[in-house]
């Protein structure tokens, strides 16, 4: 293999290898593309600086939208284990009343 598949000289700046930094660290797939992206910035393609830190900021915010909906399903799972059951049958029953009234009032005032 050549030097640019095994050790490219854009992931080879400092005193330790992206990848090592990212495996020391133990880094996820997306925080590792984001650093992966942030250190080749400017250096493996410097007409493409901006793409690789808009990839950079892709990763990132997907990681953000994992981690957020995997806090809002623990939320969610936490809240169904804190009530009994007949009160979340409750609840979902009044919440589908409430969505039927409004659908039907919405429905009517669109025909007025």
């Amino acid at each position: 293999m050549s030097d640019n598949v095994k050790n490219p000289q854009y992931y080879n700046r400092g005193k330790i290898e992206v990848w090592e930094f990212i495996e020391d660290q133990g880094l996820d797939y997306h925080t590792g593309n984001a650093v992966k992206y942030i250190a080749r910035a400017g250096f493996k393609d410097p007409s493409k600086e901006v793409e690789d830190l808009q990839k950079a900021i892709a990763f990132l915010e997907r990681k953000i939208k994992v981690l957020t909906e995997k806090h809002e399903e623990e939320l969610d799972k936490k809240f169904d284990e804190m009530l009994p059951k007949p009160c979340l049958d409750y609840l979902e029953w009044r919440y589908e009343r409430i969505l039927d009234f409004l659908q039907k009032n919405l429905a009517e005032t669109m025909e007025n």
